[in-house]
């Protein structure tokens, strides 16, 4: 089955000593929960997925997560913004501009 769209939540918890910090497990799950339960009322559990992750390597810009097939990275999210990018970006093809992590031009 190929999915619509496919979104992957960092969950990623390190050692409050590591020096680099974490998205968190507690705010990934929170996260993932919210794109979950929005993917529930809409009835669209066959088309679109949204699934913890790993680290990403951008973890200073976390909590992050990643839509495909766009490959639209969305940095320092919160629960709060979930509803934005589920209406905007999965409903609408439009992705939140505001919330994006941009990457040089090479």
């Amino acid at each position: 089955m190929k999915y619509q769209k496919h979104i992957f939540i960092c969950i990623n918890e390190r050692d409050a000593t590591a020096p680099r910090k974490s998205c968190g497990e507690a705010t990934g799950l929170a996260i993932a929960k919210r794109f979950k339960e929005l993917i529930q009322e809409n009835r669209l559990r066959m088309s679109v997925r949204a699934q913890r992750a790993s680290c990403f390597d951008f973890c200073e810009n976390g909590p992050i997560a990643v839509v495909y097939p766009e490959g639209i990275f969305y940095k320092q999210i919160s629960v709060a913004d979930v509803d934005e990018i589920f209406e905007s970006h999965i409903l609408n093809n439009t992705p939140v501009k505001r919330l994006q992590l941009s990457f040089p031009k090479k």
